[in-house]
Protein backbone atom coordinates (compact mmCIF):
# COMPACT_ATOMS: atom_id res chain seq x y z
CA UNK A 1 0.00 0.00 0.00
CA UNK A 2 1.07 3.18 -1.00
CA UNK A 3 0.23 6.65 1.37
CA UNK A 4 0.73 10.06 0.08
CA UNK A 5 0.70 12.60 3.25
CA UNK A 6 -0.77 15.56 2.51
CA UNK A 7 0.05 18.71 4.98
CA UNK A 8 0.11 22.33 4.46
CA UNK A 9 2.14 23.25 7.50
CA UNK A 10 5.74 22.04 8.86
CA UNK A 11 5.34 18.27 9.84
CA UNK A 12 7.99 18.77 12.32
CA UNK A 13 6.79 21.46 14.14
CA UNK A 14 3.02 20.66 15.18
CA UNK A 15 0.52 18.64 16.49
CA UNK A 16 -0.88 17.38 13.37
CA UNK A 17 2.57 17.13 12.32
CA UNK A 18 3.73 14.23 14.74
CA UNK A 19 0.49 12.41 14.17
CA UNK A 20 1.60 12.27 10.05
CA UNK A 21 4.74 11.02 11.40
CA UNK A 22 3.72 8.69 13.88
CA UNK A 23 1.42 7.26 10.90
CA UNK A 24 4.32 8.00 8.48
CA UNK A 25 6.11 4.73 11.14
CA UNK A 26 3.56 2.61 11.66
CA UNK A 27 3.18 2.18 8.15
CA UNK A 28 7.24 1.72 7.61
CA UNK A 29 6.61 -0.81 10.38
CA UNK A 30 4.11 -3.16 8.35
CA UNK A 31 6.59 -2.54 4.71
CA UNK A 32 3.93 -0.28 3.02
CA UNK A 33 5.39 3.37 1.75
CA UNK A 34 4.86 6.81 2.32
CA UNK A 35 5.36 10.01 0.26
CA UNK A 36 4.78 13.53 1.57
CA UNK A 37 3.73 16.84 0.19
CA UNK A 38 3.96 19.61 2.73
CA UNK A 39 4.60 23.48 3.59
CA UNK A 40 7.51 24.73 5.08
CA UNK A 41 9.47 27.76 5.19
CA UNK A 42 12.64 28.34 2.63
CA UNK A 43 16.00 26.94 3.82
CA UNK A 44 14.21 25.17 6.37
CA UNK A 45 13.41 21.67 5.39
CA UNK A 46 13.17 19.43 7.78
CA UNK A 47 14.78 15.84 8.19
CA UNK A 48 12.00 13.50 8.91
CA UNK A 49 12.94 10.21 10.34
CA UNK A 50 10.24 8.17 8.20
CA UNK A 51 10.19 9.80 5.03
CA UNK A 52 13.61 10.08 3.09
CA UNK A 53 13.94 13.62 1.82
CA UNK A 54 13.50 12.19 -2.09
CA UNK A 55 10.09 11.03 -0.96
CA UNK A 56 9.12 14.59 -0.08
CA UNK A 57 7.78 17.36 -2.42
CA UNK A 58 8.03 20.90 -0.45
CA UNK A 59 5.94 23.68 -1.17
CA UNK A 60 8.37 26.82 0.18
CA UNK A 61 7.16 30.09 1.89
CA UNK A 62 8.64 32.97 1.88
CA UNK A 63 10.00 32.19 -1.97
CA UNK A 64 9.60 34.23 -4.82
CA UNK A 65 6.43 32.08 -5.44
CA UNK A 66 4.84 32.51 -1.60
CA UNK A 67 6.17 35.67 -0.60
CA UNK A 68 4.16 35.06 2.90
CA UNK A 69 5.07 32.87 5.89
CA UNK A 70 3.66 29.14 5.80
CA UNK A 71 -0.20 29.73 6.59
CA UNK A 72 -0.39 28.34 10.17
CA UNK A 73 -4.09 26.21 11.56
CA UNK A 74 -4.12 28.37 14.52
CA UNK A 75 -3.10 32.14 14.52
CA UNK A 76 0.00 31.55 16.84
CA UNK A 77 1.86 28.83 15.87
CA UNK A 78 5.38 27.72 17.40
CA UNK A 79 7.09 29.53 14.25
CA UNK A 80 6.58 32.53 11.91
CA UNK A 81 3.48 31.63 10.42
CA UNK A 82 0.62 33.82 8.41
CA UNK A 83 -3.25 33.80 8.98
CA UNK A 84 -5.70 32.25 6.76
CA UNK A 85 -8.04 35.31 7.34
CA UNK A 86 -5.10 37.22 5.80
CA UNK A 87 -5.04 35.01 2.39
CA UNK A 88 -6.03 37.58 0.05
CA UNK A 89 -7.11 36.77 -3.81
CA UNK A 90 -3.77 37.27 -5.24
CA UNK A 91 -2.19 35.05 -2.16
CA UNK A 92 -4.60 32.58 -2.32
CA UNK A 93 -3.75 31.85 -5.84
CA UNK A 94 -0.49 31.52 -5.44
CA UNK A 95 -0.56 29.08 -3.12
CA UNK A 96 -3.01 26.98 -4.86
CA UNK A 97 -0.49 27.09 -7.49
CA UNK A 98 2.07 26.36 -5.71
CA UNK A 99 0.64 22.80 -4.07
CA UNK A 100 -1.14 21.59 -7.35
CA UNK A 101 2.21 22.05 -8.83
CA UNK A 102 4.04 19.47 -6.13
CA UNK A 103 1.39 17.43 -5.51
CA UNK A 104 0.79 16.29 -9.15
CA UNK A 105 4.89 15.93 -9.22
CA UNK A 106 4.02 13.62 -6.45
CA UNK A 107 0.96 11.78 -7.57
CA UNK A 108 2.93 11.41 -11.34
CA UNK A 109 6.45 10.00 -9.22
CA UNK A 110 4.48 8.44 -6.48
CA UNK A 111 1.41 7.06 -7.88
CA UNK A 112 -0.17 6.77 -4.74
CA UNK A 113 -3.48 4.13 -3.57
CA UNK A 114 -4.54 6.79 -0.81
CA UNK A 115 -3.58 10.24 -0.11
CA UNK A 116 -4.20 11.18 3.67
CA UNK A 117 -4.56 15.23 4.03
CA UNK A 118 -4.56 16.47 7.21
CA UNK A 119 -7.34 19.34 8.27
CA UNK A 120 -10.78 20.21 6.78
CA UNK A 121 -9.01 23.22 4.28
CA UNK A 122 -8.15 24.74 1.40
CA UNK A 123 -5.25 22.16 0.58
CA UNK A 124 -7.38 18.95 0.75
CA UNK A 125 -10.23 21.06 -1.16
CA UNK A 126 -7.50 20.88 -3.85
CA UNK A 127 -6.23 17.93 -3.36
CA UNK A 128 -9.94 16.53 -4.20
CA UNK A 129 -9.91 18.73 -6.64
CA UNK A 130 -7.12 17.64 -8.84
CA UNK A 131 -7.30 13.74 -8.22
CA UNK A 132 -11.18 13.17 -8.10
CA UNK A 133 -10.03 9.12 -8.89
CA UNK A 134 -8.17 8.85 -6.11
CA UNK A 135 -9.25 7.91 -2.57
CA UNK A 136 -8.69 10.37 -0.14
CA UNK A 137 -8.87 10.33 3.23
CA UNK A 138 -8.48 13.36 5.83
CA UNK A 139 -7.98 14.28 9.45
CA UNK A 140 -9.61 16.58 11.02
CA UNK A 141 -7.64 17.97 13.72
CA UNK A 142 -10.02 20.83 14.93
CA UNK A 143 -8.10 23.66 14.76
CA UNK A 144 -9.32 23.61 11.25
CA UNK A 145 -13.04 24.16 12.32
CA UNK A 146 -11.61 27.04 13.75
CA UNK A 147 -10.33 28.63 10.58
CA UNK A 148 -13.71 27.72 8.77
CA UNK A 149 -15.21 29.55 10.87
CA UNK A 150 -13.21 32.61 10.89
CA UNK A 151 -12.57 32.53 7.19
CA UNK A 152 -15.71 33.62 5.40
CA UNK A 153 -14.16 33.68 2.18
CA UNK A 154 -12.91 30.24 1.96
CA UNK A 155 -15.78 28.41 2.56
CA UNK A 156 -17.14 28.12 -0.55
CA UNK A 157 -14.29 26.48 -2.42
CA UNK A 158 -13.53 24.42 0.64
CA UNK A 159 -17.53 22.90 1.57
CA UNK A 160 -17.55 22.59 -2.28
CA UNK A 161 -14.96 19.58 -2.57
CA UNK A 162 -14.72 18.46 0.89
CA UNK A 163 -18.11 17.25 0.61
CA UNK A 164 -16.60 15.26 -2.29
CA UNK A 165 -13.85 13.53 0.44
CA UNK A 166 -13.84 9.42 0.62
CA UNK A 167 -13.31 9.48 4.37
CA UNK A 168 -13.04 11.35 7.13
CA UNK A 169 -11.23 11.05 10.86
CA UNK A 170 -13.01 12.74 13.73
CA UNK A 171 -10.48 13.17 17.34
CA UNK A 172 -13.98 13.22 19.14
CA UNK A 173 -17.66 12.31 18.61
CA UNK A 174 -18.13 15.97 19.34
CA UNK A 175 -15.99 17.08 16.28
CA UNK A 176 -17.99 14.59 14.43
CA UNK A 177 -20.89 16.60 14.91
CA UNK A 178 -19.60 19.65 14.06
CA UNK A 179 -18.34 18.63 11.09
CA UNK A 180 -21.45 17.05 9.57
CA UNK A 181 -22.57 20.84 10.61
CA UNK A 182 -20.63 23.00 9.17
CA UNK A 183 -19.60 21.02 5.84
CA UNK A 184 -22.89 18.98 5.62
CA UNK A 185 -20.76 16.07 5.13
CA UNK A 186 -23.40 12.56 5.36
CA UNK A 187 -22.27 10.66 8.74
CA UNK A 188 -21.47 7.62 6.90
CA UNK A 189 -18.52 9.23 5.51
CA UNK A 190 -16.89 10.33 9.27
CA UNK A 191 -15.34 7.64 11.67
CA UNK A 192 -14.08 8.73 15.18
CA UNK A 193 -10.55 7.82 15.83
CA UNK A 194 -8.12 9.73 18.22
CA UNK A 195 -4.89 11.06 18.66
CA UNK A 196 -2.36 8.96 20.26
CA UNK A 197 1.17 9.27 21.78
CA UNK A 198 4.37 7.41 21.35
CA UNK A 199 4.51 4.58 24.22
CA UNK A 200 8.10 4.08 23.34
CA UNK A 201 8.79 7.51 24.63
CA UNK A 202 6.16 8.38 27.32
CA UNK A 203 6.04 6.21 29.95
CA UNK A 204 5.49 6.31 33.79
CA UNK A 205 8.15 5.94 36.41
CA UNK A 206 8.12 6.55 39.96
CA UNK A 207 7.28 9.63 41.38
CA UNK A 208 9.81 11.69 43.79
CA UNK A 209 8.73 14.27 45.90
CA UNK A 210 10.77 16.06 47.83
CA UNK A 211 8.98 19.46 49.54
CA UNK A 212 8.13 20.88 46.19
CA UNK A 213 5.35 19.88 43.57
CA UNK A 214 6.49 20.19 39.83
CA UNK A 215 3.72 21.66 37.69
CA UNK A 216 3.82 21.58 33.75
CA UNK A 217 2.54 23.77 31.01
CA UNK A 218 3.29 22.00 27.63
CA UNK A 219 2.57 24.31 24.79
CA UNK A 220 2.10 27.52 22.79
CA UNK A 221 2.73 30.98 24.63
CA UNK A 222 -0.95 32.13 24.28
CA UNK A 223 -4.35 33.17 25.65
CA UNK A 224 -6.18 30.92 23.77
CA UNK A 225 -4.04 28.30 25.54
CA UNK A 226 -5.46 30.06 28.53
CA UNK A 227 -1.45 30.42 29.40
CA UNK A 228 -1.86 33.79 31.13
CA UNK A 229 -4.69 32.83 33.38
CA UNK A 230 -2.72 30.02 34.22
CA UNK A 231 0.15 32.05 35.07
CA UNK A 232 -2.13 35.19 37.26
CA UNK A 233 -3.91 32.01 39.27
CA UNK A 234 -0.44 31.09 40.12
CA UNK A 235 0.66 34.35 41.53
CA UNK A 236 -2.17 34.40 43.71
CA UNK A 237 -0.98 30.79 45.39
CA UNK A 238 3.05 32.19 45.59
CA UNK A 239 3.08 31.00 49.32
CA UNK A 240 2.68 27.50 48.54
CA UNK A 241 5.24 25.50 47.35
CA UNK A 242 5.27 24.65 43.97
CA UNK A 243 7.80 24.94 41.16
CA UNK A 244 6.23 25.95 37.09
CA UNK A 245 7.82 24.45 34.22
CA UNK A 246 7.12 25.93 30.88
CA UNK A 247 7.74 24.22 27.76
CA UNK A 248 6.34 25.64 24.27
CA UNK A 249 7.26 28.79 22.21
CA UNK A 250 5.23 31.62 20.31
CA UNK A 251 5.29 34.68 19.20
CA UNK A 252 4.40 38.41 19.30
CA UNK A 253 2.52 40.31 21.54
CA UNK A 254 0.74 37.57 23.51
CA UNK A 255 3.89 35.63 24.04
CA UNK A 256 5.41 38.76 25.38
CA UNK A 257 2.24 39.06 27.83
CA UNK A 258 2.93 35.51 28.77
CA UNK A 259 6.39 35.91 29.08
CA UNK A 260 5.47 39.05 31.67
CA UNK A 261 3.88 37.51 34.01
CA UNK A 262 5.73 34.75 34.42
CA UNK A 263 8.66 37.07 35.64
CA UNK A 264 5.69 37.23 38.47
CA UNK A 265 6.75 34.65 39.70
CA UNK A 266 10.51 35.10 40.24
CA UNK A 267 12.37 31.77 40.76
CA UNK A 268 9.37 29.67 41.24
CA UNK A 269 9.13 28.95 37.43
CA UNK A 270 11.29 27.63 34.68
CA UNK A 271 11.12 28.63 31.05
CA UNK A 272 12.61 25.73 29.01
CA UNK A 273 11.43 27.14 25.54
CA UNK A 274 10.80 24.66 22.78
CA UNK A 275 11.69 20.92 23.25
CA UNK A 276 12.05 17.78 21.58
CA UNK A 277 9.89 14.81 22.56
CA UNK A 278 12.29 13.35 24.64
CA UNK A 279 13.09 16.80 26.44
CA UNK A 280 9.53 16.55 27.46
CA UNK A 281 8.96 13.12 28.16
CA UNK A 282 12.14 14.24 30.91
CA UNK A 283 9.87 16.71 32.09
CA UNK A 284 6.84 14.77 32.26
CA UNK A 285 8.36 12.04 34.54
CA UNK A 286 9.33 14.61 36.84
CA UNK A 287 6.44 16.88 36.83
CA UNK A 288 3.80 15.84 39.30
CA UNK A 289 1.18 17.60 37.77
CA UNK A 290 0.23 18.92 34.43
CA UNK A 291 -1.95 22.04 33.42
CA UNK A 292 -3.60 22.57 30.18
CA UNK A 293 -5.67 25.69 30.43
CA UNK A 294 -7.35 26.15 27.14
CA UNK A 295 -10.54 27.51 25.80
CA UNK A 296 -10.14 25.69 22.28
CA UNK A 297 -8.15 22.66 21.30
CA UNK A 298 -9.12 19.58 18.85
CA UNK A 299 -7.30 16.75 21.01
CA UNK A 300 -3.98 17.80 22.04
CA UNK A 301 -1.43 15.04 22.01
CA UNK A 302 0.29 16.63 25.65
CA UNK A 303 -3.06 14.71 27.63
CA UNK A 304 -2.08 11.40 26.28
CA UNK A 305 1.33 11.97 26.33
CA UNK A 306 1.58 13.44 30.33
CA UNK A 307 -1.33 10.88 31.56
CA UNK A 308 1.11 8.25 29.88
CA UNK A 309 3.80 9.90 32.23
CA UNK A 310 2.49 9.74 35.38
CA UNK A 311 1.17 13.13 35.21
CA UNK A 312 -2.21 14.13 37.62
CA UNK A 313 -3.99 16.37 34.55
CA UNK A 314 -5.96 19.62 34.87
CA UNK A 315 -7.50 20.66 32.36
CA UNK A 316 -10.93 22.69 30.42
CA UNK A 317 -13.76 20.24 29.53
CA UNK A 318 -13.50 20.96 26.11
CA UNK A 319 -15.38 19.53 23.17
CA UNK A 320 -14.64 15.49 23.36
CA UNK A 321 -12.51 15.66 26.56
CA UNK A 322 -15.29 14.26 28.85
CA UNK A 323 -15.90 11.60 26.39
CA UNK A 324 -11.96 10.54 26.60
CA UNK A 325 -10.84 11.44 29.83
CA UNK A 326 -14.20 11.15 32.20
CA UNK A 327 -13.64 7.74 33.11
CA UNK A 328 -10.69 8.34 35.04
CA UNK A 329 -11.08 9.70 38.78
CA UNK A 330 -10.93 13.02 39.85
CA UNK A 331 -7.75 12.55 42.12
CA UNK A 332 -5.68 12.14 38.48
CA UNK A 333 -7.50 14.40 36.30
CA UNK A 334 -10.01 17.43 36.90
CA UNK A 335 -11.96 18.73 34.21
CA UNK A 336 -12.56 22.58 34.77
CA UNK A 337 -16.01 23.48 32.64
CA UNK A 338 -16.16 26.85 30.88
CA UNK A 339 -18.58 29.23 30.98
CA UNK A 340 -20.43 30.58 27.56
CA UNK A 341 -17.32 32.46 25.79
CA UNK A 342 -17.13 35.34 23.49
CA UNK A 343 -15.47 34.06 20.86
CA UNK A 344 -14.32 30.50 20.25
CA UNK A 345 -11.38 30.55 22.01
CA UNK A 346 -11.79 33.62 24.35
CA UNK A 347 -13.76 34.29 27.68
CA UNK A 348 -15.88 37.08 28.67
CA UNK A 349 -13.76 39.87 30.46
CA UNK A 350 -16.17 39.60 33.21
CA UNK A 351 -15.47 35.93 33.99
CA UNK A 352 -11.91 36.08 33.57
CA UNK A 353 -11.65 36.76 37.95
CA UNK A 354 -14.13 34.12 38.33
CA UNK A 355 -11.82 31.37 35.91
CA UNK A 356 -8.92 32.22 37.88
CA UNK A 357 -10.03 31.67 41.18
CA UNK A 358 -11.36 28.22 40.40
CA UNK A 359 -8.29 27.12 38.58
CA UNK A 360 -6.36 28.15 41.68
CA UNK A 361 -8.62 26.11 43.84
CA UNK A 362 -8.58 23.02 41.61
CA UNK A 363 -4.23 23.68 41.76
CA UNK A 364 -4.37 23.63 45.38
CA UNK A 365 -6.47 20.80 45.55
CA UNK A 366 -4.19 18.71 43.33
CA UNK A 367 -0.82 19.89 45.48
CA UNK A 368 -2.42 18.61 48.03
CA UNK A 369 -3.37 15.09 46.79
CA UNK A 370 0.52 14.79 45.20
CA UNK A 371 2.01 15.28 48.94
CA UNK A 372 -0.46 12.32 50.29
CA UNK A 373 0.55 10.38 47.11
CA UNK A 374 3.29 11.52 44.54
CA UNK A 375 1.54 8.37 42.50
CA UNK A 376 -1.64 7.69 41.77
CA UNK A 377 -3.33 4.02 41.34
CA UNK A 378 -6.52 4.70 38.44
CA UNK A 379 -7.14 2.00 36.52
CA UNK A 380 -9.25 3.68 34.03
CA UNK A 381 -6.50 6.24 33.68
CA UNK A 382 -4.86 3.37 32.92
CA UNK A 383 -6.74 2.17 30.48
CA UNK A 384 -6.86 5.39 28.69
CA UNK A 385 -3.15 5.09 28.00
CA UNK A 386 -3.14 1.45 27.11
CA UNK A 387 -6.25 2.19 24.31
CA UNK A 388 -4.31 5.63 23.16
CA UNK A 389 -0.88 4.79 22.15
CA UNK A 390 -0.17 5.13 18.36
CA UNK A 391 0.05 1.90 17.30
CA UNK A 392 -3.74 1.12 18.66
CA UNK A 393 -4.64 4.52 16.88
CA UNK A 394 -3.30 3.36 13.41
CA UNK A 395 -4.97 0.29 13.79
CA UNK A 396 -7.95 1.74 13.55
CA UNK A 397 -6.67 3.95 10.43
CA UNK A 398 -5.53 0.88 8.70
CA UNK A 399 -8.93 -0.13 8.62
CA UNK A 400 -10.53 2.83 6.68
CA UNK A 401 -7.45 2.43 4.64
CA UNK A 402 -8.69 -0.99 3.99
CA UNK A 403 -12.23 0.12 3.33
CA UNK A 404 -10.97 2.75 0.73
CA UNK A 405 -8.90 -0.25 -1.29
CA UNK A 406 -11.75 -2.54 -1.51
CA UNK A 407 -14.05 0.60 -2.50
CA UNK A 408 -11.40 1.60 -5.83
Amino acid sequence: MKILHVIGQRPEKTGSGIYLQAMANELKKRDFSNYLVAGVPLNNTPDLKNIPADCCQYVYFESDILKFPVTGMSDVMPYESSLFKDLNADRLVAYKTAFSKALRKAVDLYRPDIIHTHHLLVLTALTRKLFPDIPVITTCHGTDLRQYNNCEHLREYVKKYCCQIDRIISLTHDQKTDIIQLYNISPDKISTISSGYDDKIFYRSPKAFSKRVHILYAGKFNRSKGVPWLLKSLIQIKEHDWHLHMAGSGRGPEYDECIALSKMLGNQVTIHGYVTHHQLSTLMKKAHIQILPSFFEGLPLVLFEGLASGCRIITTKLSGFEEIFGSAERDTIELIQLPELEAIDKPFEEDERRLETALTQKIIEMISRVKESPDYQDPQAEKISADYTWEQVFNRILSEYQKLMCSK
